[in-house]
């Protein structure tokens, strides 16, 4: 396929958008409380879903502008602003109104910062531990610049799951990912269960930019190298003609096939299909799991 040439989306790629009065509230809860949500700035195609009908979200700390310029990413990319210290009492405050059981804090990368913005992360947790502690945490940091003492600082405030995305396969990382590298994130996913042995670990693959079938069972064997509990798998979207192209579009069968060879190799969760994206049905890994003794989350 040439560069000029654009894949057409497949029929299971079409979303039907629902903009009923449970997205409406939740995005004007969001402007009210000066709330950022990867769901938005991302551009991910399950807004509708999880805020119409699920009525949840993936709040996004630390500002909405990332220091970092990954090739498959929509969120903007510049020189951040000051840290606003006031941000986790107002996520908390959020959580709260909302009712949520399970809560996805995201971040954008802040390279600019010695700590990578692990301070405001672990109070974030803190905040919602104070005025919800019935709601279990999920979080997703950037690698924190590679830096052991920055993710204890996130560990230490103890989430209910460690999420970091692998992103793509190691041959693709260096042009897909913008400053990450592949035996980072591993090392870091690695790290964060030997910090907390009883704090699941999660991470992400974006599938459809060039990777082989081979490389993805590669990615799976990484990260059960180290001990990575829980794995998802989606379909890129090229969110802007000036973002990746995609190479690919996988159909659900294989999504399915992968589905089974990842729990085969000993996942204990895994979310695989053309729609899924790290946080996409995150509240129902969480209470699959609790179910099956997987690991411990206070619903």
């Amino acid at each position: 396929m040439s560069n000029k040439e654009i894949l057409r989306k497949p029929e299971w790629l079409k979303i039907k958008f629902n903009t009923n009065e449970g997205y409406r509230d939740l995005k004007k809860l969001m402007r009210e409380k000066n709330l950022h949500t990867v769901c938005e700035e991302a551009r991910c195609p399950n807004i509708h879903e999880c805020w119409g009908e699920r009525r949840t979200a993936t709040m996004m700390i630390l500002g909405a502008v990332c220091t970092r310029a990954c090739r498959f990413c929509a969120v903007k990319t510049g020189l951040p602003t000051e840290l606003d210290l006031q941000e986790p009492e107002r996520v908390a405050d959020s959580v709260k109104l909302m009712n949520l059981k399970h809560v996805v804090i995201t971040m954008v990368a802040r390279d600019d910062l010695k700590d990578g913005g692990a301070g405001i992360m672990a109070e974030t947790i803190r905040a919602i531990r104070r005025k919800s502690p019935q709601t279990s945490i999920e979080v997703l940091p950037s690698d924190l610049g590679g830096v052991k003492e920055n993710l204890r600082i996130i560990m230490d405030a103890r989430p209910d799951i460690l999420n970091h995305n692998i992103e793509t396969v190691r041959r693709l990382t260096p042009r897909v990912r913008a400053r990450a590298t592949y035996d980072r994130s591993l090392e870091f996913l690695r790290r964060a269960k030997e910090m907390q042995p009883d704090i699941p670990t999660k991470s992400s693959l974006m599938i459809g930019l060039g990777e082989t079938w081979d490389e993805i069972l590669e990615v799976m064997d990484d990260l059960r190298a180290n001990n990575v509990d829980i794995m998802t798998i989606g379909q890129y979207l090229q969110p802007t003609k000036k973002h990746l192209p995609v190479k690919k579009y996988y159909t659900p069968l294989e999504f399915g096939k992968l589905r089974k060879i990842a729990m085969e190799k000993g996942f204990k969760h895994c979310e695989a299909g053309p729609l899924v994206r790290s946080s996409y049905h995150a509240d129902e890994q969480v209470n699959e799991a609790t179910k099956t003794g997987q690991f411990q989350a206070e619903l």
